[in-house]
């Protein structure tokens, strides 16, 4: 798939977890990161990246937002999320989806667990399941242009097109170098304008 959202799954299955134990995971408290740090680095990284016009500095930028945004605070999140990646990547969603489900009950304010159960659900083409889980995401960080990227390819596939037009909208506004996104917004207005003739 060409899209924004391939694009998003792509880094989010790409990501480097920490190396840890293949054994269950440990019983421990969730130490998120402090908020004001984590939200102040992100504050930062989402003001270049609104100003950056240079596309490759801009996907840096964009890799570093997505590190941000795996810091879970916990390693047990974390090597759950390692494990439903590994079972996306072997196409068991199912049990990809048992993963992000105790992710969630663990950690129900981690935004990327609901991103990554969005995913998986869209690969699936549960999209009323994956809708939900892209609206909890951006309740969390609503500056998530991959949940965005997923709503508006949500919206292109059920013929939605005005409605993706305006989430790949939203998108630019974050992000205004992606260039799928970019391309999605153009196509969508031609093809919006030709229908209306």
């Amino acid at each position: 798939m060409r899209s924004v959202f391939a694009f998003a799954i792509a880094l989010t299955l790409g990501a480097a977890f920490p190396a840890l134990a293949q054994d269950a995971p440990p019983t421990e408290e969730i130490k998120p990161q402090p908020e004001e740090q984590v939200g102040s680095r992100l504050d930062k990284l989402f003001g270049d990246l609104k100003r950056q016009r240079n596309e490759k500095a801009a996907e840096r930028i964009a890799g570093n937002i997505w590190q941000e945004w795996f810091k879970s605070g916990s390693a047990s999140v974390d090597l759950m999320m390692k494990w439903a990646g590994d079972a996306v990547e072997a196409k068991k969603y199912d049990v990809a989806l048992d993963f992000l489900d105790q992710v969630i009950v663990l950690a129900p304010t981690y935004p990327e667990g609901w991103n990554r159960r969005a995913t998986v659900h869209f690969m699936m083409q549960n999209f009323g399941k994956s809708m939900a889980d892209i609206e909890r995401t951006l309740e969390l960080e609503p500056r998530h242009f991959g949940a965005l990227s997923g709503m508006a390819e949500i919206m292109k596939t059920t013929g939605r097109k005005e409605l993706a037009l305006d989430a790949y909208q939203r998108v630019l506004a974050i992000y205004p170098m992606m260039r799928s996104a970019q391309n999605e917004v153009s196509e969508l207005s031609e093809e919006l304008a030709g229908e209306g003739i």
